[in-house]
């Protein structure tokens, strides 16, 4: 039995971000185009180079600006000829970079586009919420008619009964909890393309409204307008790019538990926990290897539970590993959020994160660039039921 780990065979080849802002009133299609010219221009590619198209969650025209762009849309717009494309909603947010690995790998494609594109602060902005089961639609349906009946109509909700729940168990405290927040909001002042760059204090997020117990409007991610594009090739193709490749060392998107919010057996422990796991048996580095880390920052507990769950500290010690803020900083022993996350640069679900590790390992991250040489940056997506994970190195 063939004991090779076929992400190897991959390598990230260009990466490319459009603007990204409030209620910038572009199409998604149009967000997309400009993300994917600064993709191929990272890489030294031409369109036609493109063979494949990976995407999550695939198009959804509802709820509104979450999901605006078909592969097809893409495909019409390039004038791509495609031996190989992908999408789908039931699947994890990292899904499109795992399909994409194991297409060069096999040889189904051999320059894969991934893409996230979003428009949903425009779409708040004519009255329709994403974030809300049920948005756009006449009536609640799937899981939400479970839910709905008690008010709980966001993951805000959902994530904010978890992190009660593991407050009460470990004591952890909202001023712990913070961290995550003020750190991202610190790095974001460095990244000329975060939408919110003022500094934030401890006492203004303590000061925040509350939005679901013990979650604060700072511990919730920005929704956005924009796009994020990233190129995936063979490995024999590295020495032919314009820019750095980075390697993938491991990556993986287990769903072991149940795939729900609140049902789950404990609500200390999501998928981290398994994503976690299912990493670290593909690789021979090990959590002290990490130079940094892009954890998912839907919300900041969400971060928490990926320490964790990633071994970066024991259960129930996340609380306490980010008390203060110094092991997480730039220039701590784990630096996290290091462009500012989804809670101050802006939700692109994920993949803005898988940017982000690019460009630190690339060494170009400017005033916010890591000290020394980052040779291997973790990236998460997810981190409720379902959750996704990866290690990207500088080869």
């Amino acid at each position: 039995m063939s004991t090779e780990i076929f992400e190897r065979r991959a390598i990230i080849a260009g990466v490319g971000q459009s603007a990204t802002g409030r209620r910038l009133g572009r199409t998604g299609l149009d967000l997309t185009l400009e993300a994917i010219t600064r993709a191929l221009a990272d890489a030294g590619l031409e369109r036609s180079d493109i063979d494949g198209i990976a995407g999550w969650p695939g198009y959804k025209p509802e709820p509104a600006g979450y999901s605006p762009v078909s592969i097809t849309d893409i495909k019409e717009a390039l004038r791509l000829e495609l031996n190989w494309y992908t999408a789908g909603a039931e699947a994890s947010q990292m899904s499109a970079l795992i399909n994409a690995c194991m297409a060069v790998a096999t040889g189904q494609a051999r320059h894969v586009l991934c893409f996230r594109t979003v428009t949903e602060s425009s779409a708040a902005s004519q009255g329709t919420r994403s974030s809300l089961v049920g948005a756009g639609a006449d009536r609640v349906a799937g899981f939400g008619i479970w839910q709905s009946p008690f008010g709980a109509f966001s993951a805000t909700n959902w994530v904010g009964l978890a992190a009660s729940r593991y407050f009460h168990e470990f004591g952890a405290t909202r001023e712990q909890l913070a961290q995550i927040a003020l750190t991202a909001r610190h790095n974001a002042t460095l990244n000329p393309t975060a939408i919110y760059r003022e500094p934030l204090s401890l006492q203004q997020y303590l000061e925040a409204r509350m939005i679901s117990t013990p979650l604060c409007l700072y511990d919730c991610d920005v929704p956005v307008d924009g796009a994020v594009a990233i190129i995936v090739s063979h490995r024999d193709c590295a020495r032919d790019l314009n820019a750095a490749a980075i390697g993938i060392e491991a990556i993986c998107g287990p769903l072991y538990g149940r795939d729900t919010w609140d049902q789950q057996t404990d609500l200390t422990r999501f998928a981290a926990e398994d994503a976690g796991k299912r990493l670290w048996s593909r690789t021979y580095l090990k959590p002290a290897d990490v130079d940094m880390a892009q954890l998912y920052d839907g919300f900041s507990f969400l971060s928490l539970l990926w320490l964790e769950g990633l071994g970066f500290c024991k259960r129930g010690e996340g609380a306490a590993f980010i008390e203060g803020g110094q092991r997480i900083a730039l220039d701590g022993e784990l630096p996290l959020a290091t462009g500012g996350g989804q809670l101050s640069a802006g939700r692109l679900h994920g993949l803005g994160h898988v940017h982000e590790a690019v460009i630190q390992l690339r060494g170009l991250g400017g005033d916010r660039q890591v000290p020394g040489t980052p040779r291997v940056s973790a990236v998460t997506m997810g981190g409720g039921p379902i959750a996704s994970a990866a290690l990207l190195t500088r080869l």
